[in-house]
């Protein structure tokens, strides 16, 4: 291949390696949305399914979750 596209390639890598380098903290605070109400939501539910509790070491496991999620979102976002 020529040199203009070598050239081509390598700037879009680069361009592409400083995006995903960009949106780091975002996705990282999403997966702690995700992956906060998904686990202590299962926490929640084994527990309720153990102590025979009803539904609501669920509902706290996912409330938990929940704000522990939008919490480290809003760090992300109104972080300077």
């Amino acid at each position: 291949m020529n040199e203009n596209g070598d050239d081509f390639f390598a700037r879009s890598f680069q361009y592409f390696q400083k995006i995903v380098k960009q949106s780091g903290p975002a996705a990282a605070a999403s997966y702690t949305l995700i992956g906060g109400v998904l686990i202590l939501g299962l926490l929640g539910y084994f527990l309720d399914k153990w102590l025979g509790t009803g539904p609501w070491l669920l509902l706290i496991g996912l409330m938990m979750g929940l704000f522990s999620g939008f919490y480290e979102l809003a760090k992300t976002v109104w972080r300077k």
